[in-house]
């Protein structure tokens, strides 16, 4: 399956990001300039997002995985694995699925799916529909600025904004939608081996620190990090602090030589 790629880097291991439900590769432009001078780094336009093209057919959680699986062989034999929101769901599946790709996990502002929670994966059901109706714009501008903290910055609530009305467009949304109200990764999650990095904003108001709890938790190797005066998009809202938790985790699970980083607590 043909999707788009931004990449960005040289040298290292590969690094393969995963945007969110309303987001596409450009959720990661901050990754991208910085990261790349330690790591390859490839982020995605999911399929039927942005500059990917539609699927052939509808896609579950599991399409969404094995299209990312085809990503990394590709490019390599294996790869660590960024995935925000959404695109956590598919890391994790992915990393279930298909475990001899997945080098490790870096899993921020994400959950076990919406189908932990009958409301919400109703909910989830629903924005097809709504974005039938309202457009991509008119839904972006409803949307977009819940997934950053109360003190973004305008010039970032819009680009947030802008990227969703640019990214969003049925069926492909529609396809990530049901998929993400029917996971219930919770019994596998013990199952998934690679090492893990989990990260959540502290003013993530969709999924909730306690949703990056129950990953930390289920999930054997893992470090937990709360990214101070962030929202949902924590790796957009506070990028210096989270890329360094992220070049932290990659120090020690990728053998990254020792530089000159400190996160930012």
């Amino acid at each position: 399956m043909s999707v788009h790629l931004e990449k960005a880097g040289s040298a290292g291991p590969l690094l393969l990001c995963l945007h969110g439900i309303g987001s596409s590769s450009a959720a990661f432009a901050p990754q991208l300039a910085e990261l790349s001078r330690y790591v390859r780094v490839l982020a995605w336009d999911a399929p039927g997002y942005a500059r990917s093209p539609d699927p052939e057919g509808p896609l579950d959680l599991d399409g969404f995985a094995d299209a990312a699986a085809d990503v990394i062989r590709s490019h390599g034999a294996s790869a660590h694995v960024l995935g925000v929101s959404w695109g956590g769901v598919i890391a994790l599946r992915l990393a279930a699925r298909h475990p001899e790709l997945v080098d490790s996990l870096i899993v921020a502002d994400s959950s076990a799916g919406s189908g932990t929670d009958p409301a919400k994966a109703d909910g989830m059901r629903r924005r097809a529909a709504e974005l039938a109706e309202l457009g991509p714009r008119e839904f972006a501008e409803r949307r977009g600025p819940r997934l950053l903290s109360p003190d973004a910055p305008p010039e970032l609530v819009r680009r947030v904004v802008d990227t969703m009305a640019a990214s969003v467009r049925l069926p492909g949304y529609a396809y990530a939608a049901d998929a993400m109200a029917a996971a219930d990764l919770r019994a596998e999650l013990p199952t998934i081996s690679a090492p893990s990095l989990v990260l959540c904003g502290d003013q993530d108001r969709v999924t909730g620190v306690e949703a990056s709890q129950v990953l930390a938790g289920a999930l054997h190797k893992t470090a937990y990090v709360i990214v101070k005066d962030a929202g949902h998009l924590a790796n957009q809202e506070q990028p210096e602090r989270f890329d360094a938790w992220v070049l932290s985790h990659l120090r020690i699970t990728a053998h990254l030589p020792e530089q000159e980083f400190t996160p930012c607590l």
